[in-house]
């Protein structure tokens, strides 16, 4: 995926425009007369003036990302014998449903974080325990207490499930069996075909988040800007922006490209569009290029002029040519946020609508 980063346009006219700090600053070296003594004739008045207007100031960093749904995430069999079903890529898989079958079994959907490791047998307890039985319940089996122990009553109701699958009524859940996912999944490609030996470790397929996502790679500096739970927006094909937050950051080590090219670490990150609104406006696009927008920074009712009305002081600093009835002078300003053109000023004669030179 290329990744591009855009910021603010950066004028460079020299003389008049010359680049200054972050995000498209330019400032001017128009101060003809300054320094003049009172006797002589009054400076000329700017070429054209802008105002000082209040306003808020949002800056914003893009980058190309790629809508689909998000990352994708391999399921390794555990069991042995031989597949003999498949889902179709597409499909989503919900609590409870096969991802795929060995030997007429299914290998069952459940919800939860923490991976089947071991066979679950009355008896056992904890964490995977308790995992197991809040889905049971949720599929509406009974006759236990959720809880991290697995008892006679437990597999009463591990028996009823399995009846109703065409299992043998074990009363155990077999490791394989089960797989624990975080929630509903979409299938996104398959690794096997039907028929194929079915042996432990081996990836049967891979499956996504099943909401709309975009997927951006970003450098490890952009780490200070993005990051998990951030609310961003997505400009879709046709322009319009979309809200979005930042679902997960991952990082991954890239080989070089040449002999003499050393890996480098890139973040992946993914994004979740936000809301009805958002997803409809997504859902006409598969696989489709789009921008990832994030707020950077952010200053509220603050005053701000063009930067191209910043003017160098020769003592240090940036100023203002303040024009006060009909005269111009100079006035220093401290510069805070750069966005969109504009920058963020204050100073001892700045207020909002104080009228103040540009270049042409």
């Amino acid at each position: 995926m290329t990744r591009r980063r855009r910021g603010g346009r950066v004028a460079a006219v020299i003389f008049l425009v010359v680049a200054a700090a972050g995000g498209g600053a330019a400032v001017w070296f128009g101060a003809q007369g300054w320094g003049k003594a009172a006797n002589q004739s009054p400076p000329m008045l700017p070429p054209a003036t802008a105002e000082v207007t209040r306003q808020t100031l949002t800056a914003t960093s893009e980058y190309d990302g790629e809508l689909g749904y998000g990352v994708a995430t391999t399921t390794a069999n555990r069991l042995a014998g031989t597949i003999t079903g498949l889902p179709d890529v597409g499909d989503v898989i919900k609590r409870g449903q096969p991802l795929y079958s060995v030997d007429g079994g299914p290998v069952l959907l459940l919800y939860g974080d923490l991976p089947a490791y071991r066979p679950l047998k009355e008896g056992d307890e904890g964490a995977d325990v308790e995992q197991l039985e809040r889905n049971l319940a949720e599929l509406g089996y009974d006759g236990f207490t959720v809880d991290d122990a697995y008892t006679w009553r437990t597999a009463e109701a591990v028996e009823a499930w399995q009846d109703d699958l065409g299992l043998a009524e074990t009363g155990t859940v077999e490791l394989g069996r089960v797989a624990f996912l975080p929630a509903s999944r979409r299938i996104d490609a398959l690794d096997v075909e039907l028929g194929a030996a079915a042996t432990p470790g081996q990836a049967v397929l891979s499956h996504t988040s099943t909401a709309k996502a975009v997927t951006v790679q970003l450098e490890p500096s952009d780490l200070a800007d993005v990051k998990t739970g951030a609310k961003v927006e997505v400009e879709l094909p046709d322009g319009k922006r979309v809200p979005a937050e930042i679902t997960e950051l991952s990082t991954e080590v890239q080989a070089g490209s040449g002999q003499q090219e050393e890996a480098s670490t890139v973040v992946i990150a993914v994004a979740e569009l936000s809301g009805a609104k958002a997803i409809e406006a997504a859902a006409r696009y598969d696989q489709a290029a789009v921008d990832l927008i994030v707020t950077t920074g952010e200053r509220q009712d603050v005053l701000t002029v063009p930067v191209t009305a910043l003017v160098a002081l020769a003592e240090g600093g940036y100023g203002l040519e303040v024009i006060t009835g009909g005269t111009p002078s100079y006035v220093p300003v401290d510069t805070g946020l750069f966005a969109d053109g504009r920058v963020e000023v204050s100073g001892a004669e700045i207020d909002e609508g104080t009228v103040v030179g540009m270049p042409e």
